[in-house]
């Protein structure tokens, strides 16, 4: 959940739990299969128990705030097959149908969507988690109603017609949990400036940030340009803790820059970050940006870490990816966007932006 405790207090649930639940949400999707008479061998089984436990392995601390920070330009579903293929060599191949199903080339494609796609069991887990914890009520799913309406035909994953609701109600929970908590406004501008803290942090030279952070931290730190599989010795030692440790070493150095960032996160002394449905003029920025220049005696590229404005978007139903396709009883298949009961249907597919303006208080 990032930084989603400085909103929502209980917001602390781990990833760990979630894997667990994902896992958990499997069994009972075979068993729901298996007694409508698709045939699920037990190996395919434990395959795909070991796909959900280990789908977020690639995910580091602070889960998406940092994920394209501390590795860029690796998604972290790609660190997760890395690791998952690091660990089948120990396993001695045990892991290669699970490694099939998460990277979609086994022949049986609903594997795969159970794991990942428009309604997979990762998001069927994570919605009712996050909405429980958080207490934001709107993102309480029916998960056990849309495991019992799947079905396969033709290997493929799709969902009994008298689902349609349901499955409206889903997409539109998850909408709702992305604007009322995985972007509110305060964790985005605290997850923002943690991104901006390892931005800087990265500027450091490597004694500096040895100094400063975990072994882990600034073994990766240190290896940017290493390979993926460099990466992995340090990767697999991160947690929360070590980003904890280094911001408050952080807080007392001799770097302005840094250390303010730094406090700002533990001191949940942010930022404050007006959102509107346009977005801000270049003239606000500028002024936003000369004002604190002056207030904070900063360079021109250096306020780029306290003013800065930008946008969020979210869309509950993708029309690109593979369509959500329902099942009559006669076994005829229609894709879920051509249904005409559907009355959230523009709201759903439509791409929501906000824009934002952070500046100091």
């Amino acid at each position: 959940m990032g930084l989603s405790f400085l909103v929502f207090p209980s917001t602390e649930h781990t990833r760990f739990q979630h894997a667990l639940g994902a896992m958990h949400l499997a069994t009972k999707a075979v068993a729901s299969l298996r007694k409508q008479g698709v045939v699920i061998a037990d190996n395919e089984a434990e395959a795909l128990y070991a796909a959900l436990l280990l789908h977020d392995l690639g995910h580091g601390p602070f889960s998406h705030a940092l994920e394209h920070t501390l590795l860029p330009d690796t998604a972290h579903e790609k660190m997760s097959l890395a690791l998952m293929q690091d660990m089948n060599g120990e396993f001695e191949g045990k892991l290669d149908l699970t490694i099939q199903m998460f990277t979609n080339s086994y022949p049986r494609g609903f594997f795969n969507q159970l794991i990942s796609s428009h309604i997979d069991l990762d998001r069927l887990d994570y919605l009712k988690r996050d909405s429980f914890y958080s207490g934001v009520t709107e993102g309480n799913i029916n998960s056990e109603r849309l495991i019992t309406m799947m079905t396969v035909k033709d290997d493929i994953l799709v969902f009994f017609t008298k689902a349609i609701h349901s499955i409206e109600k889903f997409l539109l929970a998850r909408r709702m949990m992305y604007w009322s908590v995985y972007l509110h406004k305060t964790s985005f501008v605290a997850e923002e400036l943690l991104i901006r803290f390892f931005k800087r942090f990265d500027q450091l030279d490597k004694a500096t940030k040895s100094s400063l952070s975990t072994a882990a931290l600034a073994g990766l730190a240190n290896n940017k340009a290493a390979g993926l599989e460099d990466k992995i010795q340090h990767f697999r030692h991160l947690d929360d803790n070590d980003v904890w440790v280094t911001l408050k070493a952080a807080s007392n150095c001799d770097d302005f820059i840094l250390a303010s960032l730094a406090n700002m996160i533990l001191n949940r002394d942010l930022l404050k970050i007006k959102i509107a449905n346009q977005p801000f003029s270049d003239k606000d920025l500028q002024d936003k940006q000369q004002s604190f220049m002056q207030k904070l005696s900063l360079s021109a590229t250096e306020i780029d870490y306290f003013v800065f404005a930008g946008s969020l978007s979210t869309q509950a139903y993708d029309l690109d990816e593979q369509p959500i396709k329902l099942c009559s009883l006669d076994g005829t298949l229609t894709s879920f966007d051509a249904s005409s009961e559907i009355a959230h249907f523009p709201i759903l597919t439509k791409k929501d932006y906000k824009y934002f303006l952070a500046f100091p208080k």
